[in-house]
């Protein structure tokens, strides 16, 4: 059996689409027909090689989409086939099978626990959770990490209480899911902050109270001015933009929260003073929003349907997996806030 699918060969090069052989079933796996998958800034840091040079070359891309099981492998339990799943990268129930390995006429393409840019994929079970068969394919893409990462920041990461001032810097794909959060535990306000006016613009549309153009006034400024001058309790930065950390630090009250989910450039670095950190000041990278897919899916579908959130409005931009390069040029513009590819 083949698939089409969007392979990584080199580093700052396009993505090459190809034809690859898919490997039998091991202990574990499980094979999916992929119907909807999202491009995150993560597979932008992978082409580009934000953590370091990447020994894995060339492999597949994508953790995050809505499928169908086809058929399970030795030992699998927790999905069976017709299931529809949501494949996300946190890891959730079931076996955590070893990495799959496709062929491209005689060419090893490695494969991690999850990829999706691809018609048919094998994923570990761990990584899908299983959800109500008349779930839409693209609320599953932003099940498996917008909304599970974005929810998690705000719950797990910076605890958020109700009536404390939220801050979001960077409004793209998690960025949103983090507005929606926010509003959903009761903050209040909720300040967005973004270079881009239609980012801006959907975040007012998903919870935020105040939006501040970052290219037009300095944020701390103006989050400042919106809170009479006090700091706020939450600071919340996805650009992993050394000066812009710095800045978040600094804007954070001095027993508040400064939480990080962008991924900083491996040969970057920080400056802070770190005395307020001895006062009860919290700052602290974000790992998925330490989200449990497994629990926290179902519970963000409830409250989905039971709130009427629309989250498909979430999608500027679809595309077809031939299409796959000129979508990560727009996102890389600020063009774009979730592609969706659909098979």
């Amino acid at each position: 059996m083949k698939t089409i699918a969007a392979v990584l060969v080199e580093q700052h090069k396009p993505l090459e689409i190809a034809e690859l052989e898919i490997p039998s079933l091991g202990y574990g796996q499980v094979l999916v027909a992929i119907k909807s998958t999202r491009i995150c800034g993560s597979q932008i840091g992978e082409i580009d090689g934000v953590k370091g040079p990447d020994k894995w070359l060339p492999h597949l891309l994508g953790h995050e989409a809505g499928a169908d099981v086809l058929e399970v492998g030795p030992e699998v339990r927790h999905v069976k086939p017709g299931d529809r799943v949501v494949c996300h990268w946190r890891p959730g129930r079931g076996i955590e099978a070893s990495p799959s390995v496709y062929d491209w006429n005689g060419r090893k393409i490695n494969a991690g626990p999850i990829t999706t840019f691809q018609q048919f994929s094998v994923i570990s079970e761990n990584r899908l959770t299983v959800v109500p068969p008349e779930t839409d394919y693209e609320i599953c893409s932003l099940l498996a990490d917008t909304l599970t990462t974005g929810f998690g920041v705000i719950n797990n990461d910076a605890r958020v209480k109700i009536g404390e001032a939220v801050v979001i810097i960077g409004c793209g794909g998690i960025g949103s899911g983090v507005v929606l959060g926010a509003k959903l535990a009761g903050a209040y306000p909720v300040i967005a902050v973004d270079l881009q006016d239609h980012k801006l613009e959907q975040a007012l549309t998903f919870g935020a109270t105040h939006t501040v153009n970052s290219q037009r006034e300095d944020f701390s400024d103006a989050v400042l001015s919106i809170l009479n001058h006090s700091k706020p309790e939450v600071v919340i930065d996805g650009t992993a933009n050394p000066d812009v950390l710095e800045k978040a630090f600094n804007l954070t009250k001095h027993d508040g929260r400064c939480i990080v989910f962008g991924v900083m450039n491996h040969d970057q670095r920080l400056s802070i003073n770190t005395l307020s950190l001895h006062f009860g000041k919290l700052f602290k990278g974000s790992h998925g929003g330490e989200s449990q897919p497994a629990d926290d899916i179902p519970r963000y579908l409830r409250i989905l349907a039971a709130r009427g959130i629309e989250a498909r409005k979430f999608i500027s931009d679809r595309c077809s997996l031939g299409e796959v390069n000129e979508a990560i040029s727009k996102m890389r513009l600020g063009q774009s806030i979730h592609t969706v590819i659909g098979f």
